[in-house]
Parts: C-alpha cells; sequence; structure tokens
C-alpha cells in the first residue's frame, strides 16, 4: 500500500547525503506520551472481502477501496482511475503509464523504451510533427512542467497536466494522447530529428555519477538484469534503431492490457470516464500479448564489493542487504507488519545521526528500506565517512546496527516513532482536501508499478492505529524487525575511493565480514522538553496601527510598538496549514561588499548551532524532542533583502511555532559542532563542482554576473576550510539581531488568534533599530567580445554557454518585470525548437527573466544550455540571432499567446495556494509599491502587446551589453 509511513527511496542516487545534508538526514523527533494512544478515537478497520465489485487496483487486498476513485477496465484490457479533485481550480491531471521500461528491452533494443518516449510527443495520427506542443500551449499548458514524460526500468509514464480545462480542451488532449500511445509517426524522419536529442540528453548526464550509479546496479544486482539495464540505453543501439526496429518495440508492448490511465481533476468524473471510453475503447493490441521477461532474485554467490574511483566525488560507502522481491496480497496485516520494519529503520536512523552530530566518523548515515524495480526488496545503507577514513564509518555504523541486532530498544524509543508517524499521518488526514490532484495521480500511478494498492489518508492512519491497538510496536517485536531487515541472500557493498587503491577491494571484502560487537551505547534520554524552557520574551506587544494592506486577497497589516509588523491572511484554501514566515535584517543587502564571508554556511549550520536557555542550550537533539510530535518546523533563508526564519505549522502550534523562531532570534546559541560538519560537508562535495559543465555554472557563475561581488558565488576551496565557529558567530550574532521584522500568518487560523500569537511572541521581543545606510550597489559585468572560458575535468563531450544582458530591479518596475517574463517565454521556446528540435544539440536549453525586487540593481535575461564542446561558438551565435529578432521583428499573435497563456495559467494556478501571496507580498511593509502592484499582476501579462515586446527587446536585448560565458572540457 502506497501511504506515509513507506520509506522514500529511488534507486541510487549517490549524492543525497551531501545535496540535503542536514534537513534530510535530520529524523524528526517527538514527545513520549505515556503510551502511545491514538490522539482520537477512530473506528477499527475491518477487512473487506473480494467481490464481483471489487476494483481492479484492490484484487487480492482486504483494504477498503478508495471510493473517492472510479475505477474501470476497457473490453480491450485498459485499466482506469477517475476522480474528482478541485486543486488547483480548474485543473485535470492526466497519467497514462505503460507497462515497459528498459527491463523489457533485449540487448539490441537498449535505449528504446527511452526513445519511444521521446518520439511519441513528435507527432502521431492526430497531430504533425511538433504540434502536440503548440495545441497545449494554446491551453496554458507549459512544455516541460505540464507536459512531460519519464521512462524507468519498468514503466513508462506520460504526464499533461491541463490548467483551466474546458470539455473542448480536455477532449482534443485525450484524443492526441491516444494517438500517441496507438499510433505515434515512427518514421525514418522523425527518428532522425529526434536521436540527436535523445543522445543530448545522455552526454549531458554527470558522467561521475552515471558511472557510480552503473557501479552500484552491477554489484547489488548481478545476475539479474537490472545490474546492465540503464533506461537512457547506449549509443550504439541508438545509433542503430530504424524506424523499423523502434516500431517493432512499440507493437509488442504499447497495448491497452498494459496500459493505465489516471485521472484527477476538477470535472464530473462521470465526463472523465467518459473520455477514456471516447479515445482509449477502440485502441488494440498488434499480435499476443508479451510475457513480462524475467527479472531474477539475488544471487549468493556473486561478488560482495566492489571499488571505483571517482576523484571528483567524496569518499563513500553503499551497502546493500538483498532479498527476492516477491508479488502478495497488499493486505492490513501485511502493512502492518511492514510499519515494524519502519519502526526499526527510523530508530535506527536516528540513533546513527546523533553520532554523526556529536562528531562521529561519518557525516551522515542512514538506512531505508524499498522494493527496486520488481528485483529485490533491499535494504540499503549509505555512509559519507569523515574525510577518507571509509572502514572507520563503515565500521560504526555496523556497530550501530549490530547493537539493534542485540538489544531491543527501549518502549520510550518506539513511543517517540509511533507519536512521529501519527502526528504526521493526522496531519495528512486534516490536509488531504487540499491534496494536488496531479500528486494523487502521480502516487497511484507509482503504486501500480509495484503492485501496490493506494489507502487514503484515514485508512492509512487507522490501519497504523490497529498496529498500535494490537501492540504490534513492542522491544522485542522491532528487535525481530531489525534482524530481519539486516539479513538476506547477499550483502554487498561499493566504494568509491578518491584515489585508486588496488587493496581496496579486499579491504572491504573484509570489512564486510568483521565482527563487530554492538556499541553498547547508552540509550539516551526520550523525556519531551516542553516549551517553557525557552527564554521569557515579555509583555505581549502593544497594537499601535491595523489597516488593510491589500483588498484582494484580503491581506490586514498590524504594527507593533515595538516597531515589528504584520501580514496576515486567515483563509480555509489550504485546511489545516498555517505558513510563517518571520523576516529580519537586510539579507543580502547586509553582507559586505569587499569580502567574503561564512554567510554561505548559514543554511547548512544557522538554524542547528540551537536556541540558549536560562537552563542551558537546546542544541539538534533537544530541538528535535522539543518540536516533536507537533507541525512545527524552523527553517532558514537568505534573500535579497531579508534573512527568514519560516515554517508550516497548524492553528494550534502557531503560538509555539512563533515562540520558537522569537527565540532563535532573542537567545542564539553557538554549538561548534553544526559548523564543523558544514565544512565537512562542503568541502566533500567540494571537488564534484568541477566535474561537469552545469557544476561549474553552479560554483561561478552568479559570481561572474555580479562582477565579482562576494555575496554572490561560490567560497573557494581555502575559503571553505578556512570556516570556524568563531568567524561564524562573529558575522551572524549581529545579524540575527538586526531588524526590522516583518511576520507573515497565511492560513487556516482565524484571526485574532493568530494577532494574539504575534503579540504575545514577535510583538514581545525587544525593539530593533532598522539600518538606515545606503543600499550597496549591485554590477552587471561589463561586456566582453569573447565569453568568459572556465574549465571542468568532467567529460570531454561536455560544454556549457550562458549569455545574459542586463535588465533592471526594485519594486517600480514589477510591471515591466511581468512583460520580461513575456518576453523570456517567447525567447526560450524560439531557442527551445531551434537548438533542441532542429539542431539537436542541446536537450534542455533554457532562457530565464531575474528581476530582483530587493535589490538596487542585478536583473538580467539570460539563455543557458549544455552543448558539446564545439558548439558553444553556434550556441552564442544563434542566441544573439534569436535576441536580434526579437528587436527587429513583432512577435505574431498566436506565438504571443501560446507564450502569454502559459505564465497566466501558471499564475492562476499558484495563486490558489498561500505561498504564492506570502512571496508577493514579502516585504510590502517596507515597501508598499510591492502590494500596490499585485492587483495588476494577470492583466500586465494579459496586456502585453506584440509592440511592447518589440519595445523591451530593443531596449534591454542591446548587443553592445550583452555579456557571455562558456565551460569547457579541460585539455589533456
Amino acid at each position: 500500500m502506497a501511504s506515509l509511513y513507506r520509506l522514500a527511496t529511488g534507486g541510487f542516487t549517490t549524492l543525497a547525503l551531501i545535496a540535503a545534508p542536514l534537513a534530510a538526514q535530520t529524523p524528526p523527533a517527538s514527545p513520549v506520551p505515556a503510551s502511545p494512544a491514538p490522539a482520537r478515537q477512530l473506528p477499527p478497520l475491518e477487512p473487506v472481502a473480494q467481490g464481483p465489485d471489487t476494483p481492479w487496483l484492490f484484487k487480492g487486498s482486504d483494504i477498503p477501496p478508495d471510493r473517492t476513485w472510479t475505477y474501470g477496465v476497457l473490453s480491450n484490457g485498459l485499466k482506469y482511475a477517475v476522480r474528482k479533485n478541485g486543486v488547483p481550480p480548474g485543473q485535470v491531471a492526466i497519467r497514462v503509464a505503460i507497462g515497459t521500461g528498459s527491463l523489457m528491452e533485449t540487448d539490441s533494443e537498449r535505449g528504446f523504451a527511452h526513445l519511444i518516449e521521446h518520439l511519441t510527443f513528435r507527432g502521431s495520427v492526430h497531430v504533425p510533427d511538433g504540434e502536440s506542443k503548440r495545441v497545449w500551449q494554446r491551453l496554458g499548458v507549459t512544455f516541460g512542467s505540464d507536459s512531460n514524460a519519464s521512462t524507468s526500468f519498468t514503466q513508462t509514464v506520460y504526464k499533461l497536466d491541463l490548467p483551466s480545462a474546458t470539455p473542448a480542451g480536455l477532449d482534443e488532449s485525450m484524443k492526441i494522447l491516444s494517438g500517441m500511445m496507438a499510433e505515434p509517426t515512427l518514421s525514418q524522419a522523425a527518428l532522425d530529428a529526434e536521436r540527436p536529442v535523445v543522445l543530448s540528453e545522455q552526454r549531458e548526464q554527470p558522467g561521475p555519477q552515471v558511472r557510480f550509479g552503473d557501479a552500484v546496479r552491477a554489484l547489488f544486482f548481478a545476475g539479474q538484469p537490472l545490474s546492465d539495464r540503464s533506461p537512457i540505453g547506449n549509443v550504439d543501439t541508438l545509433q542503430s534503431a530504424t524506424a523499423d526496429s523502434v516500431k517493432k518495440f512499440h507493437d509488442r508492448w504499447y497495448r491497452p492490457d498494459r496500459a493505465i490511465i489516471v485521472i484527477a481533476g476538477d470535472a464530473d468524473p462521470a465526463i472523465l470516464e467518459a473520455m477514456v471510453k471516447k479515445h482509449f475503447s477502440a485502441w488494440q493490441g498488434n499480435g499476443p500479448s508479451p510475457a513480462d521477461p524475467k527479472f531474477g532474485s539475488p544471487k549468493a554467490n556473486e561478488p560482495v564489493a566492489a571499488v571505483v574511483s571517482e576523484p571528483t566525488m567524496p569518499t563513500l560507502v553503499q551497502m546493500a542487504v538483498l532479498r527476492p522481491w516477491t508479488v502478495g496480497d497488499d493486505t492490513i496485516l501485511f502493512n502492518q507488519e511492514r510499519m515494524i520494519d519502519q519502526i526499526a529503520l527510523r530508530i535506527l536512523n536516528r540513533r546513527l545521526e546523533s553520532r554523526a552530530r556529536a562528531g562521529g566518523s561519518y557525516i551522515s548515515a542512514g538506512a531505508n528500506l524499498d522494493d527496486v524495480s520488481r528485483s529485490a526488496n533491499i535494504t540499503q545503507l549509505s555512509i559519507l565517512p569523515l574525510g577518507d577514513d571509509w572502514a572507520a564509518a563503515l565500521r560504526d555504523v555496523r556497530q550501530s546496527i549490530a547493537d539493534a541486532m542485540r538489544t531491543p530498544p527501549t518502549q520510550a524509543e518506539i513511543d517517540r516513532e509511533v507519536a512521529e508517524i501519527r502526528a504526521g499521518m493526522e496531519n495528512e488526514v486534516r490536509t488531504a482536501p487540499v491534496t494536488a490532484g496531479a500528486l494523487l495521480a502521480d502516487n497511484l500511478i507509482s503504486a501500480t508499478d509495484i503492485r501496490e494498492t493506494v489507502a487514503g489518508p484515514e485508512t492509512s492512519l487507522r490501519i497504523f492505529e490497529g498496529a498500535v491497538t494490537k501492540k504490534f510496536f513492542t522491544p522485542a517485536r522491532v528487535q525481530a524487525a531489525t534482524k530481519k531487515v539486516f539479513e538476506g541472500t547477499a550483502t554487498r557493498a561499493i566504494l568509491n575511493s578518491r584515489v585508486p587503491d588496488p587493496t581496496a577491494q579486499t579491504k572491504l571484502t573484509a570489512a564486510l565480514t568483521e565482527k563487530v560487537a554492538g556499541t553498547a551505547a547508552k540509550r539516551r534520554g526520550q523525556a519531551a522538553i516542553g516549551f517553557d524552557r525557552l527564554a521569557p520574551l515579555g509583555k505581549p506587544g502593544a497594537i499601535t496601527t491595523r489597516s488593510m494592506a491589500l483588498a484582494d486577497p484580503p491581506v490586514e497589516r498590524v504594527d507593533f510598538a515595538n516597531g515589528s509588523s504584520l501580514l496576515l491572511f486567515p483563509n480555509e484554501s489550504e485546511t489545516g496549514k498555517v505558513y510563517v514566515s518571520v523576516r529580519f535584517g537586510r539579507g543580502l543587502n547586509a553582507l559586505p561588499t569587499d569580502r567574503r564571508t561564512p554567510a554561505f554556511a548559514a543554511d547548512l549550520a544557522l538554524v542547528a548551532s540551537g536556541i540558549q536557555t536560562p537552563k542551558g542550550v537546546l542544541g539538534q537533539e533537544e530541538l528535535d524532542r522539543l518540536t516533536g510530535g507537533r507541525q512545527i518546523g524552523l527553517s532558514f533563508g537568505m534573500g535579497d533583502d531579508a534573512f527568514t526564519l519560516s515554517g508550516v505549522t497548524t492553528a494550534a502550534d502557531l503560538t509555539d511555532q512563533l515562540k520558537l523562531i522569537a527565540a532563535k532570534l532573542q537567545s542564539p546559541a553557538w554549538d561548534p559542532a553544526p559548523v564543523a560538519r558544514a565544512r565537512a560537508v562542503m568541502l566533500a562535495s567540494y571537488d564534484a563542482l568541477g566535474a561537469s559543465p552545469d557544476g561549474v555554472m553552479a560554483r561561478d557563475l552568479d559570481g561572474l554576473l555580479h562582477a565579482g561581488d562576494p555575496r554572490w558565488g561560490t567560497p573557494d576551496r581555502k575559503e571553505v576550510e578556512a570556516l570556524t565557529p568563531a568567524a561564524f558567530k562573529a558575522l551572524w550574532a549581529p545579524l540575527l539581531a538586526s531588524g526590522p521584522i516583518e511576520v507573515q500568518v497565511f492560513g487556516d487560523v482565524p484571526q485574532q488568534a493568530a494577532i494574539d500569537a504575534v503579540a504575545a511572541t514577535i510583538g514581545a521581543m525587544t525593539p530593533r533599530t532598522p539600518a538606515t545606510t545606503p543600499l550597496p550597489p549591485v554590477r552587471f559585468p561589463d561586456h566582453i567580445a569573447a565569453p568568459v572560458t572556465r574549465t571542468h575535468s568532467g567529460q570531454p563531450n561536455q560544454a556549457a554557454a550562458a549569455i545574459a544582458w542586463p535588465t533592471g530591479a526594485g519594486s517600480a518596475g514589477l510591471t515591466e518585470s511581468r512583460k520580461l517574463e513575456v518576453l523570456a517565454a517567447v525567447f526560450r521556446d524560439r531557442l527551445l525548437d531551434r537548438l533542441r528540435s532542429q539542431a539537436g544539440v542541446s536537450y534542455s536549453p533554457n532562457v530565464d527573466n531575474g528581476w530582483p525586487v530587493g535589490l538596487p540593481g542585478g536583473g538580467r535575461i539570460m539563455a543557458i544550455g549544455m552543448v558539446p564542446p564545439d558548439k558553444t561558438g553556434f550556441f552564442f551565435q544563434l542566441a544573439r540571432e534569436l535576441a536580434a529578432d526579437l528587436v527587429k521583428t513583432p512577435v505574431p499573435e498566436d506565438e504571443l499567446d501560446r507564450a502569454k497563456l502559459p505564465v497566466i495559467q501558471m499564475v492562476a494556478r499558484m495563486s490558489s495556494g498561500n505561498m504564492f501571496w506570502m512571496n508577493q507580498t514579502a516585504g510590502g511593509t517596507r515597501d508598499p509599491a510591492r502590494l500596490a502592484a499585485i492587483p495588476g499582476i494577470i492583466n500586465d501579462i494579459r496586456g502585453t502587446t506584440p509592440a511592447e515586446l518589440q519595445a523591451l527587446a530593443a531596449k534591454y536585448l542591446v548587443p553592445s551589453k550583452d555579456w557571455s560565458m562558456q565551460v569547457l572540457p579541460e585539455k589533456k
């Protein structure tokens, strides 16, 4: 059953531990109730017997079917599920899944499943080549985000999100999709046009990570097809593909009996069901339906260890315990027993994280449990050592596992996880009415791929509470589950060693079988910590003024005597959610412009550094216990003109959410351990930035676009190595104490309750004096005839190019910035057509409009893309040619409409959620022009004319002002 408690995985993303090193690895905590009793009485979930009306998704399951969906099977075998969902209003999310992926390919067909995914979007029986994109643009669809597809090892999924779907638009879209599945244009001409695009996608993949991922699969799934079946395929088979061979693959696997259609949208389910029947009933397969190939099972007699040497990747260890994947009935009992496994891993992961926080031998380590591509059930461990001593890190992690297997957890540890899971599930129940239809459709499609059912939030909660009632979560059962998930057919591990070591494989093999004693570590206290531990803030702040900041939507402004201000928008658009953002100081405007500072470490270390209280420091472990079991978060952000501390909470938890933020601002602690960990994380991942053209762009481009201003760009390695807790505190202590403060509270909360909560917390803080010094200037680099050139150490066939033109900044130009979004959309579409669809030299080029509202300068329009090294000159020539044409020739009305409508629809959909309005109003108490510009958003875009676009192009796309950059491979 696909549900909340299932551990997320997805394969083998080798740098996931670096990409989000603290947020992803810090398991949320929870207070310990006296016993894990349900927070509210729920009726017992009775098993449901199979019957003639059991939906296809629930065959063999005793879980009550989710009747918010309408299920059916057409006479040709096609399965479908449709439901009404109005989030966002007017949208219809369509998913078409075909039961084929790279594991269905023969050796001569490597990459064909993915190739066909590309070809189906080019054209079909109902639309000529390239026309489907234009049809959907006229319906407000954004290419890439609203219309896309993906190919995995076992499934190909086509995705279409129709904004403001009309009956005619829905009908036309279903017609196009049916043609794409049954009769795509698989001509030699289409193949010759699209093949370079697919090869570009393959070329642009990050080489070290791809090679490591391939090595992981080759080791873990040795003797199984999954070991050597990447969906992207290989160059030889793609180059030798013919229209006939591709069509044979399509005809064999693209069949209605292998297809599933899922639709969730703001429409009558009867209409959605009728659309499926109308457009897909006539589809017939060619010949007999093929059986799935045998995916095999993990084999015990294969190698247990492997070593690769990717010097630009960090030293890391991936370890797996593998068991056969089996298809069983997805029953209530099955899910309750799997919950015990998840509890066991949650406890282990919490212990591993605590050890890392305390300064252990690894930066991060974590385990998850998953069914991988119908090939294995796997317990996977990812370990990022501190430095290169992988053996010590692996030994320490194995000791923690041995301890968990040898000694039962305490009931307090178990109860803490139970309370956390319950809190999350109860929150899902509260917010279920505002779950996006696209997410519901995606979840159902994903469940079908691994033969699971889908349960609604309340059903999932009742299954969980049933396990609690039956006393499934005892020390003995959790200990038994720990043993079970670390036993299997084979245990294997792979090491990335930055320096080649011919003895490493032997050492790793020995390390896997080395006897380790359990750590016998003292179990940490699990007692809850109350908010009364925080330092008192003072008397609730007095209100000085109240006024309406915005009429539509109705946003109120409340000013307090200490100088802080509140923007408040109570609404029920997202049931059960309250968004809180506290903006303080001046953001990037407050940082020095003459030197690099430790600001770069704030994302990883500032929140984790803790809070000072009268009874000592609340560090990361204590903050976990303080907020656990409740919907309270604490995230830091650094914007152009303010820093932010934010969280998503509930009306019941709002006061404590604000109290936590106020305590962090007023009484910060400076634990040195998070700073040391942040430094280690950044150093571990640093070399990867130079190993690909997009990595170099990410490292250098922002700083270069700001003429070398040290507030932007990535610090060099020496600057990271020089990071100290003392320097970190010296920068951030005064910044945390800076003003002004603006609070935003948007969501499902009573108006007066929100005002009272802010008055008692932020309004009760010591007054802060806003800075009055002039804002430092922001410069765009001077025009240069030749592009700035950087090099990368990765694939010799990879390069990247970027060209930018300066524009404007500030709230006074918001109307113009919106029209520039339309100009960028036209530019982007033309660049995509010429560079990808016609030339086939770049998979995903982009044109972006950046208009910093909170800075005095720094705006730009930029075209960027990855290309072969010998095509950077072509990229610059083409971008300048397109820019010149935008200056010379008015955009045709149809093309302009196809650019405007997706932007308008994107705004309309985003405006149904609170985050959109928070972003628009942020800073409005200090800069009223931002609020004044909000009512014109849609009209500014809709009213854009060809003449206005041409004038903007002439104003900003000036040849003598452009700046360019290229990243080429190092000469070796």
